[in-house]
């Protein structure tokens, strides 16, 4: 690990949610990036204070990085993230995943409840769902004949069931 202050490694930077985190320098996948740092607190205070800047270490921590003053808060949810958050005891830190570029945004998966609570009923707008969306506003016929099996599909061999054409189902 580098043994440079986060500062001189990142910059804060306008992106398409407002804030985020990008890379200065190169950076190698692997490597600890820096710690998600904030005021500990029970998981019934992070419950209490509600916000988007709690981290539940556990079922009985949190770390709350609301203070603009904690750098790793910046960085943005991405549904094809380049980081990941590890928990190492009742701390948080962000390692790469794969090679980030300079100029490169830096995001990691914020999990499935958070996902659910506050970005889906909004629209993710990482760079993957923003792809998605405008292929799918390109082609709206054609995704809407992958969202909607025909009527007149022909049946499965043998299962008295209509086969779903090829890309039924959700979409991802």
């Amino acid at each position: 690990m580098s043994r440079t202050s986060p500062e001189s490694r990142f910059r804060l930077g306008r992106c398409r949610t407002g804030l985020g985190l990008f890379a200065r320098v190169p950076l190698r996948a692997g490597v600890r990036l820096i710690e998600y740092t904030g005021e500990r607190i029970s998981g019934e205070e992070a419950d209490r204070r509600g916000g988007r800047y709690l981290f539940h270490v556990d079922a009985t921590h949190a770390i709350d990085a609301t203070g603009r003053e904690y750098l790793a808060r910046y960085i943005n949810h991405a549904c094809r993230p380049n980081c990941e958050a590890r928990t190492v005891g009742r701390r948080v830190f962000i390692y790469a995943k794969r090679d980030i570029a300079p100029g490169e945004e830096v995001t990691y998966h914020y999990g499935a409840v958070y996902f659910r609570v506050f970005i889906k009923p909004m629209g993710c707008r990482c760079a993957t769902c923003l792809r998605r969306a405008e292929r799918v506003a390109i082609s709206p016929s054609a995704a809407q004949a992958r969202l909607v099996p025909s009527p007149r599909a022909p049946r499965a061999a043998g299962s008295g069931r209509r086969a779903a054409p090829v890309g039924a189902g959700k979409v991802r």
